[in-house]
């Protein structure tokens, strides 16, 4: 595994690195010369991308970083820092899942949902961004949603912390333009993860006298039905590359091609309608 970087040779660090998403993407940086910290909370699970980094001797080093706990955000961020001198990219991709009716949602399952999916994310970079400073240039790419802009039946939880995303990182590339830092929206539609198996289901949702039990029913098929047709993580991990290796890159990002096609419709559409329309689709 590669441990040290070249003058000239770009150094990323994705979280949640383990599947899915934060998987390819730590796999395409590294194919395309980004010496990559693919970073996970379990290092357990690093079987696979160890095979294949020794496979294409590819430049990844993987490192334990779990988002919510200070002092693993600290102690990687500081032995990367230390091993190669500057981190150029920064990927928060760490997240999950938490399906329920607001309702029926503990409070306790709000705050744990908040705490890898918004607060890890801070944590991560407020502790990268010191380095980006005096480098005076670097890239934060924050994995958001396109449900960080309309939301869902039995996703509040986890849609209000993409909105939250959105709002934070809109409102960062502001403040941190002037240090030659860009901010980077990517906003995946339904991706073929193991994300659905990981989903956490509130307990009382699982209650079948809930009374918001078939609702609940109803979204998981949906949601089922559209993974069938959901694009592949690599899709993802492609526009990541794209804004990581753009000398301008845009705010946002889309990822795939139903979250085009909804947006382009939430553009068009009152909000009645589109409201009807989603109705529709997930709630049949």
């Amino acid at each position: 595994m590669a441990s040290s970087s070249s003058s000239n040779q770009k150094v990323a660090v994705v979280t949640g690195s383990s599947t899915g998403i934060g998987y390819e993407t730590s796999l395409i940086l590294a194919r395309n010369g980004f010496l990559t910290y693919a970073t996970m909370r379990n290092l357990n699970k690093s079987e696979s991308i160890e095979s294949i980094t020794t496979k294409e001797n590819l430049p990844i080093n993987i490192k334990q970083l779990d988002v919510t706990d200070d002092t693993s955000v600290k102690n990687a961020v500081e032995a990367i820092s230390s091993e190669t001198g500057r981190i150029d990219l920064l990927v928060n991709n760490a997240g999950y899942g938490l399906n329920g009716a607001f309702e029926d949602l503990a409070m306790d399952e709000i705050k744990t949902q908040y705490e890898t999916n918004l607060f890890g994310l801070i944590r991560t970079t407020q502790a990268v961004l010191p380095i980006m400073r005096r480098q005076k240039s670097g890239t934060v790419i924050n994995i958001s949603s396109g449900v960080g802009r309309f939301g869902l039946p039995g996703s509040s939880a986890y849609v209000s912390t993409k909105f939250a995303v959105e709002g934070l990182s809109e409102s960062m590339s502001y403040e941190l333009e002037p240090f030659g830092i860009k901010v980077v929206l990517v906003e995946p539609g339904v991706i073929k993860t193991n994300f659905v198996d990981g989903m956490v289901i509130a307990r009382k949702s699982q209650d079948p006298k809930s009374p918001y039990s078939q609702i609940i029913q109803k979204m998981v098929t949906g949601l089922e039905e559209m993974m069938k047709n959901g694009s592949s993580p690599d899709l993802v991990a492609k526009v990541v590359l794209n804004a990581a290796t753009n000398e301008n890159p845009s705010l946002r990002y889309l990822a795939g091609n139903d979250v085009e096609q909804l947006l382009e419709s939430k553009r068009k559409m009152p909000d009645e309608e589109f409201y009807k329309m989603m109705k529709q689709n997930l709630m049949m």
